[in-house]
Formats: structure tokens, C-alpha cells, sequence
């Protein structure tokens, strides 16, 4: 038996081969999830869906045979399943008196801090009413430049907005496979990184990910201080019995210690507007010593960006290796790069505060 951690929020990811195997949306299949799921939200569980599905459910009627390639026809595929997937969900749970919200996201919307927190106020709200949310990504809308890429990736995100206590990933895969043979099972997994090993590169002919997608959607979870288990989702009473403890599929386990949700949200949702560059010095303050980035330390700048926007922090090579809020805009650090702090007054007329990026809104990468 597995002893998880007390869970008062749940969010259970619903991959398309699972739910919509071959571009056909299976009611039968969507109404046992609902049917697992009402009595954990009747003792007070606050449930949330991240349900891929949408394109799966829709490419056929555009004539298709399989899944489309092009973005356009993502688009229109979505256009035509998302409200197939709502009616399903919404049919399954208003069966037991239970109402569901659709919540559709893009990158955009969770890289805004202040979209990013207006989106938890509307989770929770709807969680604190007994409301299901069923989370998908804007896939009608969604292009590269926007994309979240996955809705593995978008369920590790969905448990950040909601602050879940555990992360259930339902697959066709029935766990993480040692060195990719079903017959074994990995029961627990400590390091996503060096579980990696064990992946090989499939997917489900529906689904856009695949067993690695899973294990960064792990990794993220873990750096949280949560909890993911990945399991089969068309094993009978899967949910009840993962929550009961039985050995089904695999765990990955929580760090030790878990970021603020704010450096969370700096390391993943947030998209950066530019780069400063960093020498060698400050590289290893930052990253050796938890230090502030300071105007002493700044080489270059890259982009065009306003104080307080998101910038990435590159040593030398180029390469980004933290994330943070910047004190001031392109224009000023230029101005102060390579000064000394009681300098920056001098140089640019006025003071708003002594660091570039302060520690404090700073996170590595």
C-alpha cells in the first residue's frame, strides 16, 4: 500500500487516447470518471479536470482520418470537439447534480502574473462552490508562439493555479515502464531526471504527448512539493483505488522542499520580455550564493522591456540560467551596467532600488 498525503485538491489529467481512442468521444467511458469522482466531491474534495480530447474529438468531422498536423486545422478540429468534450463532461456529472465549468487557457494567460492570479481567484471560487472546472488549453485559438505545448505539462500548471496535493495522470500507459517493457512496472520514482532512461519515444495516435511529457509534468509537480502518480485510466475503478493506496501504476515522489508559488510562477508560466547578461562573478553569486544581480555584474542587454517585466539572466555563453522581475527598464540597466551601486543615482538622475533583479524575485532555471 502507498501512503499518500492528505488531499483536500485533486486534479486528475484525461488524455485523449482515453477518453476519445481513434477520433470517437466515448460517453460510456467519460461517465465512469464522473461516477468515481462525485463522491470525493460530495466529502469535500475539490476536484479539478485538466481533459484533453478536444482535436481527438473533432478532426473526423472535418473529413479526416487522423489527428491533423497544421495549425489551422488543429484549430478548426478543436472548434468542432471542445464543445463535443463540454457536452460529454457536463452530461456525466449533471447526472449526479453536479455542475462543470469550462476554463480555457493559453500561455498568454498564465504568463501574466496578474491573469495568472485572476485565473486561481476563478478556480477557487469555482472549487469552493463544489463546481468542477474542466481545464483544457485554448487549442481553437492557440499558435506556437502561444502554446502551452501539452496538456501533461498544462495539468503540472493547473496544480500550481489550484495549489492540488496530488497530481493523477490517466493514460493508456499503465505506469512508467522499466526500459520501456509493459510487463515492468515501476512502482515509485525518486528522480524524474535519471527516470528518464526508461522512456521511449511513443505516443497514442490521439494524444500529443507521450510518457516523457509525463515526466516533465512530474518534475514540475515534484519541484512543488507534489506528488504525481501516472496510471491506467481504463483500469476498473482506477481513481478509488489510487486514493485508497493500492500499488496501481507509478509514483513520482515530491522534493524535499518546494518553491514559493510566486518563483513558480517566474520559472514556468512567465515568459520573459529580455535577456541581461551577466560576467562570470555574478553568475556564481547568483548561483552559488542566492546574491541579488547587481548593476556591478551586468554586461549586456538584449531587448526591449519596462521595469518590472520578466527577464531571463544568460552568463556568458548566452545561456539563460535564472529568471527574474527587473528593477528597471533596457534603457536604464544599459545606462548603469558595470557601475557600482551608489553610482546608479549619479548616472541616471533618480533611485529605485540598489539590485537589478533582487533576490527575492528571482528564481534559477
Amino acid at each position: 500500500m502507498r501512503v499518500l498525503p492528505t488531499i483536500r485538491r485533486l486534479v486528475v489529467k484525461v488524455g485523449s487516447a482515453v477518453i476519445a481512442p481513434g477520433g470517437q468521444l466515448e460517453q460510456q467511458m467519460v461517465n465512469r470518471f464522473s461516477d468515481e469522482l462525485v463522491p470525493l466531491i460530495r466529502r469535500g474534495l475539490g476536484v479539478t479536470i485538466v481533459s484533453s480530447g478536444a482535436v481527438a474529438s473533432g478532426f473526423r468531422s472535418l473529413g479526416l482520418a487522423a489527428p491533423p498536423d497544421s495549425i489551422a486545422q488543429k484549430q478548426a478540429a478543436a472548434a468542432i470537439g471542445q464543445p463535443r468534450l463540454m457536452e460529454a463532461w457536463s452530461r456525466a456529472f449533471a447526472h449526479h447534480g453536479v455542475a462543470v465549468a469550462q476554463v480555457l487557457y493559453t500561455a498568454d494567460d498564465l504568463a501574466d502574473r496578474r491573469r495568472f492570479l485572476n485565473a486561481r481567484r476563478t478556480l477557487d471560487e469555482l472549487l469552493d462552490l463544489r463546481v468542477t472546472p474542466i481545464v483544457n488549453e485554448n487549442d481553437t485559438i492557440s499558435f506556437d508562439e502561444i502554446k502551452l505545448g501539452d496538456n501533461d505539462r498544462l495539468s503540472a500548471l493547473t496544480v500550481d493555479l489550484v495549489r492540488a496535493d496530488l497530481l493523477l495522470i490517466l493514460s493508456t500507459a499503465q505506469g512508467l515502464y522499466e526500459d520501456g517493457d509493459p510487463k515492468r512496472i515501476i512502482a515509485t520514482v525518486r528522480d524524474t531526471a535519471a527516470a528518464e532512461k526508461n522512456v521511449r519515444a511513443e505516443k497514442s495516435a490521439t494524444g500529443v504527448g507521450g510518457m516523457a511529457t509525463k515526466l516533465t509534468a512530474a518534475g514540475m509537480a515534484a519541484q512543488w512539493g507534489v506528488p504525481t502518480i501516472v496510471a491506467g485510466g481504463t483500469v476498473e475503478r482506477v481513481i478509488e483505488r489510487v486514493l485508497a493506496g493500492e500499488l496501481l501504476g507509478t509514483l513520482f515522489e515530491p522534493a524535499p522542499s518546494k518553491q514559493p508559488s510566486r518563483k513558480r510562477w517566474l520559472a514556468v508560466s512567465a515568459r520573459a520580455k529580455g535577456t541581461i547578461q551577466v560576467d562570470d562573478g555574478a553568475a556564481r553569486a547568483i548561483l552559488k550564493k542566492g546574491a541579488s544581480l547587481l548593476p556591478r555584474g551586468v554586461t549586456a542587454v538584449n531587448g526591449k522591456f519596462e521595469r518590472g517585466a520578466v527577464v531571463d539572466i544568460a552568463d556568458q555563453q548566452g545561456t539563460a540560467f535564472a529568471r527574474g522581475l527587473a528593477n528597471f527598464s533596457n534603457e536604464e540597466i544599459m545606462a548603469i551596467k558595470g557601475a557600482r551601486t551608489a553610482e546608479i543615482e549619479t548616472l541616471l538622475g533618480y533611485f529605485y532600488a540598489p539590485e537589478v533583479v533582487h533576490r527575492n524575485d528571482l528564481t534559477l532555471l
